[in-house]
């Protein structure tokens, strides 16, 4: 009994790290301009968001590290009115600076292509999933 306590206890407090992490309604409308050209947009500022990368000694998953991120730099983004973020550098030690911007009509170019998934190799989209 004790033995299984002490497998669990780990995957449970791993499977914990995201609760809480959800897309705002306000933030929907918030785009990540992933490499594309916001020179014509406004900046707003700066926000730095931060998530656990590490549960003790055990190394959370990065894609899911980085998705979760993305969602709160747009969470805070919305709340500045702003309307496109990018990443100003990766990702370290669970914390990544993102720049706010109002790009309003100004679009940003696609850095990515817009073709559907599975009509060219190689081009893909990721969006995060909800409750994960």
């Amino acid at each position: 009994m004790r033995k299984t306590l002490l497998l669990l206890v780990p995957v449970l407090l791993l499977g914990a790290c995201s609760w809480g992490i959800t897309l705002d309604d306000a933030a929907k409308n918030v785009r990540t301009a992933w490499s594309g050209d916001v020179s014509s947009c406004r900046e707003l500022g700066k926000v730095t968001v931060s998530v656990m990368n590490r549960v003790g000694p055990v190394d959370r998953n990065d894609i899911k590290v980085r998705d979760e991120l993305e969602v709160l730099a747009r969470n805070e983004a919305a709340k500045m009115h702003a309307d496109t973020i990018k990443p100003l550098a990766e990702p370290a030690d669970g914390s990544q600076p993102w720049g706010a911007y109002q790009c309003g009509a100004n679009t940003v170019p696609p850095a990515r292509s817009a073709a559907p998934a599975g009509s060219a190799p190689g081009n893909a989209q990721t969006f995060p999933i909800k409750g994960h």
